[in-house]
């Protein structure tokens, strides 16, 4: 029987990428767009996911040098600068990505202001909040899912992880698809993404194989 596949496009936003450098940047967050498409072109559901914060936020910051110190509440755990504000550029989709009106279904992370979670599918970072991502992927009998976005090594990863715990799923990452903040947290998240039977990918042509079922070579 033919796989059921669905695409996840985590929190492709211009926040994340050099065109808002005062945001959370990463570096060539913005290049990846056209891998994005293409896992989206082999899948029968297009998701994605938004950051969605507002100013009153806990974890705001306003010097970089104050970011990634821990917090200690129970759904805001880390500092960062504000980011991803509706209404803002930092809160619009990369440019050539479908509107959010245009993905079979798209979560909005964060909103509230002590919220700040990673992955796509919890609200909460208990993850007993379900933001409703799983649930909608078991009832349109979803078996492998792709996962790209910004950024790897933090709500991509997480996102993943969530779906492969949920023992539901095939997970796979496509990195040509995703970009990350630093090289060592990336190689941190890929080998305990792996350790959990999470399958990662180059690119979009071995998703292709991926989703045959043939194998990578």
């Amino acid at each position: 029987m033919k796989s059921k596949v669905a695409s996840i496009n985590v929190d492709p936003q211009k926040g994340f990428t050099p065109i808002c450098p005062d945001e959370l940047p990463v570096v060539e967050g913005d290049q990846i767009v056209p891998e994005l498409l293409a896992q989206n072109a082999l899948a029968d559901l297009i998701i994605g996911s938004s950051d969605a914060h507002c100013e009153q936020a806990l974890f705001v910051v306003d010097d970089a040098d104050e970011q990634f110190k821990p917090l200690d509440y129970p759904n805001t755990d880390c500092t960062f600068k504000i980011h991803c504000r509706p209404g803002t550029k930092g809160f619009e989709l990369l440019d050539g990505l479908p509107a959010a009106t245009e993905y079979d279904f798209f979560v909005w992370k964060g909103v509230a202001p002590d919220l700040h979670p990673y992955g796509a599918c919890y609200h909460d970072l208990a993850e007993k909040l379900s933001t409703g991502l799983i649930e909608y992927l078991v009832f349109h009998q979803v078996d492998k899912i792709i996962v790209g976005g910004l950024a790897t090594d933090f709500c991509v990863a997480t996102t993943a992880k969530q779906l492969q715990k949920s023992k539901r799923f095939d997970v796979a990452i496509n990195l040509a698809a995703c970009r990350g903040i630093s090289p060592e947290g990336v190689a941190e998240q890929l080998d305990l993404m792996q350790e959990m039977g999470i399958t990662v990918l180059e690119n979009s042509q071995a998703v292709k194989v991926w989703i045959s079922g043939q194998g990578i070579s």
